[in-house]
């Protein structure tokens, strides 16, 4: 009995390999893609900056305040207004060191959405480029909080609101504020554990029920 040979077929074997090659690289794109969406950008560097994001002011090292704060948060400027006082005697006086840790829940409360992310940005880079003015930022970036729901400031106000408090508004830093250098960043970071809005106050380790009442949030709690 004759065998008939089988012929090869060519084109069927390039086709495969063409769209094993094509799904390779739309894997790729597609986790490259990801990667980006879910990326935290630049991290900012500085001495006065943890690996965790907090931003240092003060050296005790006996004390520690961590607060987590949005800038378009009506209630963190409260908090700043019945606390900050307190808080910053303490830091001033060596008692006790202050963590503020910026956070962007409330992105997209501002229309367009953004606002708390680009200002926690905005005080990223004041804290790099110009620390010793960057708590007076800090505290007029409350005073001149805009409401929920508005645009909020522009990047050109911001840095007018940094020039006003004193910053030393250089080139770079100018810059790193109207490109949003650590938007991603201030987007990326998280509440603590049990948290469920800003501001969380934590002291020396232990989250603490915020009633804008200093003589209750802080001062018990310091060592």
């Amino acid at each position: 009995m004759a065998t008939t040979a089988r012929k090869t077929n060519w084109f069927a074997i390039w086709v495969s390999i063409a769209v094993v090659a094509v799904l390779a690289v739309v894997t790729v794109l597609v986790v490259v893609m990801n990667t980006q969406a879910s990326s935290p950008g630049d991290k900012p560097q500085s001495s006065h900056i943890t690996s965790s994001g907090a931003i240092v002011f003060g050296d005790s090292k006996t004390n520690t305040v961590t607060t987590y704060i949005d800038f378009l948060c009506p209630i963190c400027n409260e908090f700043e207004q019945s606390e900050g006082a307190t808080i910053k005697t303490a830091v001033d006086a060596g008692k006790t060191t202050l963590e503020v840790v910026p956070v962007a829940i409330l992105d997209t409360r501002s229309n367009p959405a953004g606002y708390s992310s680009r200002a926690g940005s905005a005080m990223y880079s004041v804290v790099i480029h110009d620390y010793a003015n960057a708590y007076a930022f800090m505290q007029a970036m409350y005073a001149n909080q805009p409401q929920e729901g508005s645009a909020g400031l522009t990047d050109q106000q911001i840095i007018d609101v940094a020039k006003n408090a004193g910053v030393n508004m250089t080139p770079a830093l100018e810059s790193e504020i109207t490109s949003n250098k650590y938007q991603k960043y201030v987007q990326a970071q998280q509440l603590p554990q049990g948290a469920t809005g800003t501001p969380t106050l934590v002291v020396n380790g232990t989250q603490i029920p915020v009633t804008m009442n200093p003589a209750t949030d802080i001062t018990p709690h310091l060592k």
